[in-house]
């Protein structure tokens, strides 16, 4: 084959590199939370302790579907930046962003009630259980961050850089979303 028959590759930029090294340390993180809270539960007789009231079902999943279904809104956006469709780019975001910050906004809302209703210092079900709901917000909550700066970059124009900005968002979207997924699981488990 001569250099002219060969594909050409594209390599990976460098900043959705970085976002691919974050997320895996972030699911380390979490990878020890729900490991910490599975060797407590099988060594505890009663989990949730008896006296704590089960955590809420219905609220809790049906907030979750909602973050999932951003993933297709930010893998819409990422695609269209790649194509250098600015405008829809644009507005895939701009419907990812609002559903993840009706989702943060009703879910931290949630959270300070549980925070009294489970008080750490009463039982180690308690302390991972609000540590674990407390870091998947505080991440939540970098994603809608990263979601809003992108949002008013691409809005006047799209560079390369922003491009490469919008993959590495979807990507830590994505990531987000499953996590947000193990850590319902994890909450719903003491129903199961």
């Amino acid at each position: 084959m001569t250099a002219a028959t060969l594909p050409v590759r594209h390599a990976r930029a460098k900043g959705w590199w970085g976002m691919v090294v974050f997320v895996a340390t972030e699911a380390t993180l979490f990878g020890t939370l729900v490991g910490t809270y599975v060797y407590l539960r099988f060594h505890n007789a009663h989990w949730p302790p008896g006296q704590l009231p089960k955590p809420p079902v219905l609220t809790p999943t049906l907030l979750t579907a909602a973050l999932l279904s951003t993933s297709v809104a930010m893998h819409v956006a990422s695609r269209a930046a790649s194509a250098a469709r600015r405008q829809t780019a644009w507005r895939s975001l701009a419907v990812a962003f609002t559903v993840q910050v009706v989702y943060l906004v009703w879910q931290l809302h949630d959270y300070v009630h549980a925070i009294h209703v489970y008080r750490p210092q009463a039982s180690a079900w308690a302390s991972v259980y609000v540590t674990l709901l407390g870091a998947d917000h505080a991440h939540v909550l970098v994603g809608v961050l990263l979601n809003a700066w992108f949002l008013l970059r691409i809005w006047s124009r799209l560079t390369r850089y922003r491009v490469v900005g919008v993959q590495a968002s979807a990507f830590y979207w994505h990531a987000v979303n499953v996590i947000t997924l193990v850590v319902l699981v994890v909450q719903l488990s003491p129903h199961l």
